[in-house]
């Protein structure tokens, strides 16, 4: 799970390394993982009708002998705080346990574009 001392650290290095403005909105992807394709776009039928918006469903490029996986990115444009994200992560967790999925593999944050 991601903690709060790694969410901290993220907003330190993004203040410190770019010119975004992390106090404002941005672009947050959020990223799944499973076996199942099915399940992966049940729920993001579920994260679409929250205001989620679908980016794209792939296998990873595998190392030899790793099982077949696909992993699922959506985004959202919203403004977020080290504890924000913190509780988002918490629900983006708790959903991908209610639908079965193996992984909530976690987050990126880019700048907002228009």
């Amino acid at each position: 799970m991601i903690d709060i001392a790694s969410l901290e650290t993220m907003f330190s290095n993004i203040q410190k390394s770019t010119d975004w403005n992390i106090d404002g909105p941005m672009l947050w992807g959020y990223f799944f993982t499973d076996a199942s394709a099915d399940k992966l776009r049940t729920l993001a039928s579920e994260l679409d009708q929250q205001g989620y918006r679908f980016v794209e469903m792939f296998i990873p490029e595998l190392d030899e002998g790793e099982d077949e996986y696909y992993f699922l990115h959506v985004e959202k444009l919203e403004p977020h705080s080290v504890l924000s994200l913190h509780q988002r992560n918490q629900e983006l967790y708790a959903l991908a346990d209610k639908f079965g999925v193996d992984t909530y593999d976690g987050m990126d944050g880019g700048p907002a574009t228009t």
